[in-house]
This record gives structure tokens, sequence and C-alpha cells, in this order.
């Protein structure tokens, strides 16, 4: 069984589901930090030096291994070039 079909089969189970899409904002936050410092060629560490961040914490946040505040998010969307968007809906 791949990834998508093991994905698909736990999704069916309300509990999982709700786990699952209560992490989305979060990852959407890390795959938008992503594509953009790709779409700029930076690495990590060229982020860092722009943020003031540590390459090692910007690396734990593009991995979803820690929790970045809302400052954090400011500083890397401004290193980016972006602007931070937070809507209620």
């Amino acid at each position: 069984m791949n990834y998508k079909d093991l994905k698909t089969k736990y999704l069916q189970n309300p509990e999982v589901k709700a786990e699952y899409d209560a992490l989305d904002p979060e990852y959407q936050f890390i795959r938008a930090m992503i594509a953009c410092r790709n779409e700029k060629s930076l690495s990590q560490q060229g982020l860092a030096d722009l943020t003031g961040i540590n390459r090692s914490d910007i690396s734990r946040l593009e991995n979803g291994n820690a929790n970045p505040s809302l400052r954090t998010m400011k500083r890397i969307a401004d290193g980016l070039g972006k602007k931070l968007e937070i809507r209620l809906v």
C-alpha cells in the first residue's frame, strides 16, 4: 500500500480526520514558506540571514517540529518580501 492509499484509508476515521484538519493551517504556512524561499533561490541560511532567525530554527519550522509565534511568522514574511495575512473564516 502506498502513502496516498494509506492516507485515504486513515482519513476515513473521523477522529484522525479531525486531527489532520486541525494541522492544516500550520502546514499551509510551512508550504508557503518553503515555496517562497525556493522562488527566491534562498537557502535556509539565506533566510536566516534576512530574518535574524537561526538556520536550525528555520529547519525545525520547515520540518513541522516547531510552532512559530505570530512574531516569527511576521519576520519570515518580511524576510521573504511577503505580507503575512491571517483570517478568521
